[in-house]
């Protein structure tokens, strides 16, 4: 048990360090070759940051894991909207760009309301009036959703990199590390990054497999945290550092990367069969991305006391979960 804390801990501490090399490579990066940090923020900062969920997930759909392969990917969206665009309104009010709210959290929408759309056309929905319940048997991210998904992925990418190249952002200032420093950083940040999510989603496991908690529940809670905990921080850095456009593309991005490229990835591996309760977490994501692009659009920020509000909603969501 000690041995598992001090693994948690050290992952704790890789996690920071990295964040900070990633955040400082990236934004160095981004005025060399004069690209906004939202881009910058939405391709490599929230693929760096997606990291482990990349490896837990595309680990557990071929070991036949389907309930982790898809629970971490959800689990780790509701917590990047809900707690890591709320901390980071804690320490500074965050605002939100117009485009960042009508293409990239409406593509974020999208994806999810027709994946789940998909797996309810798939299942089989019966009502028992007589005893008063639901029934709902959910189907299976195929092989074919799995590649569709990541072809509209890179269809995506594709559309930030190619505006990228046709909105330059500011001019280099003098302060700028060399570009060779810059990719060390981002190299050494993203190793750290990795590195620290393995070490604290294993530690977080093992404690909570030893306090009793059962392999779903350990997927939705601290499998999606610890995998999210590389966006948490490095958006918290970046937050403080005044980059809020790239913390806020840090976790739309991350949203989407794990939405269509890794969910997409798993399901090309092995069909992601889906239980009935994923449907419902697929439907709370939903409601979250309205929220927070509702926050959004209020004052084209999202404020300390809606940030709060976000953090309240994500605890009411977890006790939820570990209720049913």
């Amino acid at each position: 048990m000690i041995l598992h804390i001090l693994i948690l801990l050290s992952g704790f501490a890789a996690l920071i360090k990295g964040a900070d090399f990633f955040v400082d490579g990236s934004a160095d990066l981004a005025r060399i070759f004069r690209i906004p940090g939202l881009v910058i923020g939405l391709t490599i900062v929230a693929m760096g940051t997606s990291a482990p969920e990349l490896a837990v997930s595309v680990s557990a759909a071929v070991e036949g894991s389907n309930e982790i392969a898809l629970s971490n990917v959800v689990g780790s969206n509701i917590f990047n909207l809900l707690v890591v665009l709320g901390f980071c309104a804690l320490f500074h009010p965050v605002p939100v760009e117009r485009v960042t709210i009508w293409r990239d959290c409406l593509v974020s929408l999208a994806v999810t309301a027709c994946l789940l759309v998909g797996l309810l056309l798939q299942g089989q929905v019966s009502l028992n009036v007589f005893r008063g319940n639901l029934s709902v048997q959910a189907g299976a991210v195929t092989r074919i959703m799995g590649l569709l998904l990541m072809l509209f992925f890179a269809l995506y990418m594709y559309s930030l990199v190619a505006k990228a190249m046709h909105e330059p952002g500011e001019d280099v200032a003098e302060d700028v590390r060399p570009i060779w420093q810059c990719f060390l950083l981002i190299a050494a940040g993203a190793i750290l990054i990795v590195v620290g999510g393995k070490a604290v989603v294993a530690g977080a496991r093992e404690i909570a497999l030893f306090l009793g908690m059962s392999e779903t529940l350990v997927g939705l809670t601290i499998v999606a945290v610890g995998t999210s905990l590389p966006e948490l921080v490095t958006s918290v850095v970046a937050a403080r550092k005044g980059e809020t456009g790239m913390a806020v593309g840090n976790v739309v991005g991350s949203n989407i990367f794990n939405m269509m490229f890794i969910l997409g990835i798993s399901a090309s591996l092995h069909p992601v069969e889906v239980i009935a309760a994923s449907l419902m977490d697929l439907g709370i994501l939903i409601v979250a991305t309205m929220i927070t692009m509702y926050f959004a659009l209020s004052e084209r920020k999202i404020s300390r006391m809606e940030g709060s509000g976000m953090l309240l909603l994500y605890a009411a969501y977890l006790a939820y979960i570990i209720v049913r």
